[in-house]
């Protein structure tokens, strides 16, 4: 695995740039005039693509600092682009959460475009034809069922079966200091946890890529040949506002920092806010109490059918909490309290979202949130001992 940084392969070095800017700046950096992506770092891997026929895995996150999508740069500087492959949302990130995509041509640069999502996740052999190397950069946003890293497995898997190398342009984490939630269990793996991870795994894709390899997660453990193409200038606490939405129902920073709390109300009758303007910053269903705020979900961009559509749904508007620096299980296990009929409060999705089946009996069963938390204790501490291994950032 190589580690490139301006062309100086040396981790040390990466870590040595980082303390510099530490002791010159605060954590609230401006990410744009701060922090430069792997996207921007391309003094370091356009030398690598001169010459090679190259696929991108993308979509509207794999944007420059000055806004200009990667795809476009790289034909600006004659790079031999073939194909992009798209994941879950597509390649303009507009199409529903788990919505069909289909392969087709993108109608501004005319490159054909290969659907990772749906039956096709994995790049079939017939699809990698003609590739040298593959880039992959796509905008993670830190939670275990946040489904690009389940993308970067399978395209990671692909390239080392058909001998493709794969250079990752990594990107901040958003909630790249949270290491937290219950470790997924092997008998629940699903393309919304594919790994023995905890929810919020707090590492950056780049760092994700090198513990795929490392850990030799890739089927029958082989390994993809892999350089990261680091962010500069960056640390893990410093605050970093995504200039772009990863996704359609992702429309903000507190929206981002909610995501892996709410997310398990998909596996429950209630709405995080799909069919709303608040998606993951409020939650509801026509099942809790009237507390006087409440909302209907209709209808819209990322939202074609969202659960409750056109029901009232009384519930709690998160969008001015502060932001969290842990998984919080209150609002869960207030809702569920709060639900008369519990019996139907979880569906059979919420298992594959906790990666346990324990989560939910513990609510059922009145455990306190204290006493969940300490349930984590030693998987989590297990966890940070492995991810400390494949760490670029302080």
């Amino acid at each position: 695995m190589l580690l490139l940084s301006c062309g100086v392969s040396q981790k040390s070095e990466s870590r040595k740039q980082q303390g510099d800017v530490e002791k010159e700046t605060t954590k609230n950096l401006t990410p744009t005039t701060e922090i430069k992506t792997g996207a921007d770092n391309y003094e370091a891997y356009l030398p690598i693509l001169k010459n090679k026929k190259v696929g991108i895995v993308t979509n509207q996150t794999g944007i420059l600092s000055d806004k200009t999508h990667v795809v476009d740069f790289l034909l600006e500087k004659k790079i031999s682009l073939q194909k992009i492959y798209a994941p879950e949302h597509g390649f303009r990130g507009t199409a529903d959460a788990g919505e069909l995509i289909k392969d087709g041509k993108d109608s501004k640069t005319g490159l054909p475009i290969i659907s990772l999502y749906g039956d096709n996740k994995k790049p079939k052999p017939e699809h990698l034809a003609g590739i040298d190397v593959m880039l992959f950069d796509l905008q993670d946003v830190g939670a275990r069922f946040y489904t690009y890293i389940s993308s970067l497995h399978y395209i990671m898997e692909a390239c080392a079966e058909n001998n493709i190398s794969l250079i990752v342009l990594d990107r901040p984490n958003p909630n790249g200091s949270i290491v937290d939630g219950p470790v997924l269990e092997k008998e629940y793996t699903s393309f919304v946890g594919m790994h023995p991870i905890p929810v919020l795994h707090g590492m950056t894709i780049g760092e994700y890529a090198q513990m795929i390899n490392g850990e030799k997660w890739l089927k029958n453990g082989i390994q993809c040949q892999l350089t990261v193409i680091p962010c500069l200038h960056y640390q893990r606490e410093m605050f970093y506002s995504l200039p772009v939405k990863p996704s359609p129902n992702l429309p903000n920073d507190q929206a981002i920092n909610l995501y892996a709390s709410l997310c398990f109300f998909e596996g429950t009758n209630v709405s995080l806010g799909r069919g709303t303007n608040q998606q993951f910053q409020i939650y509801g269903s026509p099942d809790l109490p009237n507390t006087g705020f409440h909302f209907t979900p209709m209808p819209n961009e990322g939202a074609k059918e969202p659960p409750l559509k056109g029901q009232l749904c009384y519930g709690e508007d998160l969008s001015r909490v502060p932001k969290v620096r842990q998984l919080e299980l209150k609002w869960l296990i207030k809702a569920y309290h709060e639900t008369a009929d519990k019996s139907k409060f979880f569906i059979p999705f919420f298992t594959k979202l906790a990666g346990t089946k324990k989560l939910q009996q513990q609510i059922e069963a009145g455990v306190t949130e204290t006493e969940i938390r300490k349930s984590w204790e030693k998987g989590l501490n297990d966890f940070k001992a492995m991810r400390k291994k494949y760490l670029i950032y302080n």
